[in-house]
């Protein structure tokens, strides 16, 4: 089955969230988010498997409701201005996080999670770390590097999406993003 693709040109499906099985857990903060339900298991299981590596992680953002996003994407405005919210930030109705199937994933260093995007970037050798392992476990580095212009979003290490085993090694193994992977698909 072809993965749903949301981005600035295929914009969520009206009807999508009806489809999805939502579960409520707690995010890196104790705040309580909700995932798709497979994809947190497949998360659990990535966990597990990196706190035996000595890489603790957890969720700091999930499935957000077009609300949600509307918020976040004006947050944004405020506070860096259009161009920047345009070159980061999912408009409404565009971004991986409405499929329930995207999180971000933070990492905890000397005993606490990182608190801000030049940190993440700052333990980038640690991401790379993980990115190796994602397609065991289902998930795809969502933003890869070098891919901004056709993923139409910069690098982001952080940003993991829950594609299933299959579908991950052939997008890991082919250096594929999954435009790239939906476009060589097609029926």
């Amino acid at each position: 089955m072809q993965p749903i693709l949301v981005n600035k040109e295929n914009l969520i499906p009206d009807d999508y969230i009806n489809t999805i099985n939502l579960v409520e857990v707690l995010d890196a903060n104790g705040k309580k988010v909700k995932v798709e339900e497979k994809t947190y298991e497949a998360y659990m299981k990535l966990k597990e498997f990196l706190e035996t590596k000595n890489i603790i992680v957890g969720i700091t953002s999930a499935y957000r409701s077009l609300k949600d996003q509307e918020d976040v994407y004006h947050d944004f405005v405020n506070r860096y201005g259009e161009d920047y919210a345009s070159k980061f930030v999912a408009p409404v109705g565009a971004s991986e996080h409405h499929t329930g199937l995207a999180v971000d994933i933070d990492i905890k260093v000397d005993g606490t999670f990182l608190d801000s995007n030049v940190e993440m970037v700052r333990c980038e050798p640690i991401y790379l770390q993980i990115h190796k392992y994602l397609k065991d476990f289902g998930f795809i580095l969502r933003f890869p590097k070098n891919k901004e212009n056709i993923t139409g979003y910069p690098y982001e290490a952080w940003h993991i999406r829950y594609v299933g085993k299959e579908i991950a090694k052939e997008i890991y193994d082919n250096d594929l993003t999954l435009e790239e992977y939906v476009e060589k698909h097609k029926k």
